[in-house]
């Protein structure tokens, strides 16, 4: 099996500005229009009119730009990061409203699908919901919530928020749209989700989430459901961080994958 590719954080100059390469940018271009084209009839409203807020274009956007634009909507703004950071950083940085994102993007080889999350599915996965006041400020709300729990309880409430901001769906019209940045920058997951017969689907209750595991390399065999971004906003008014520690107290609902083998298969 050919080695997985090892990824790094591009400096940043002295203006701010990561120089990206003519390859990167072109695999940006890439990724952009196809998923553009997969999103048009499978992503929720808000979520379309948030990428038409960013302006994206034929070149990966510098974190800053991005962050005046949020910054005009809801005082949010995006915080360059390595690859993965701990989750009292992650945390952190939500309760600031700065949203944690790489700014490195997927080789060639690995255009379909890479585990590390990279400047595609930080900037266009996530960003353009962060223009949505609600969902904004369940992520802030939500951040600093999780700072008053220890790690433990903060991985056990990382579980809703993957249930929610990662994979996501609402229901719009009658029509089941998916709203989870980890759907919306999947080339797979965004038709599998919405459309597929054989994942199961659950109004989202907070608790169900926190029982649920998962694994974050298949397509998610559970999403859960909800009929607007005010039903995010008012799960903060349930205590999550009491509904998490509770959760740990019973058993886990019985997963519905096999544990992960050595040899990763590329499931988008």
């Amino acid at each position: 099996m050919k080695p997985k590719h090892t990824y790094h954080s591009i400096p940043l100059d002295s203006d701010g500005l990561a120089q990206y390469t003519k390859e990167e940018n072109e695999t940006w271009t890439f990724l952009l229009k196809r998923q553009k084209e997969l999103i048009s009839t499978r992503a929720s409203k808000e979520f379309i009119k948030g990428v038409e807020l960013l302006k994206f274009e034929n070149e990966i956007p510098q974190h800053k730009d991005i962050t005046a634009i949020l910054n005009s909507h809801t005082g949010w703004g995006v915080q360059p990061v390595p690859a993965l950071i701990q989750p009292d950083t992650f945390f952190s940085l939500l309760a600031q409203k700065k949203f944690p994102a790489a700014n490195f993007i997927r080789i060639p080889s690995e255009i379909d699908y890479i585990e590390e999350p990279d400047v595609f599915h930080e900037l266009f996965g996530h960003c353009p919901l962060l223009t949505n006041a609600p969902y904004a400020e369940f992520m802030h709300q939500y951040g600093k919530l999780a700072l008053n729990a220890d790690k433990k309880t903060q991985m056990r409430l990382f579980r809703l928020f993957w249930f929610t901001i990662e994979f996501g769906l609402i229901k719009e019209n009658n029509q089941l749209k998916a709203y989870g940045g980890g759907i919306l920058s999947s080339k797979s997951e965004i038709i599998y989700s919405v459309e597929s017969e054989i994942p199961e689907r659950r109004y989202l209750d907070p608790m169900d989430a926190l029982r649920t595991s998962f694994r974050i390399d298949i397509l998610q065999p559970v999403y859960f459901v909800i009929d607007s971004f005010d039903d995010l906003f008012k799960l903060i008014d349930k205590n999550p961080l009491e509904l998490a520690r509770l959760s740990m107290s019973l058993s886990d609902f019985p997963a519905k994958f096999e544990k992960k083998k050595k040899n990763r298969k590329n499931y988008e």
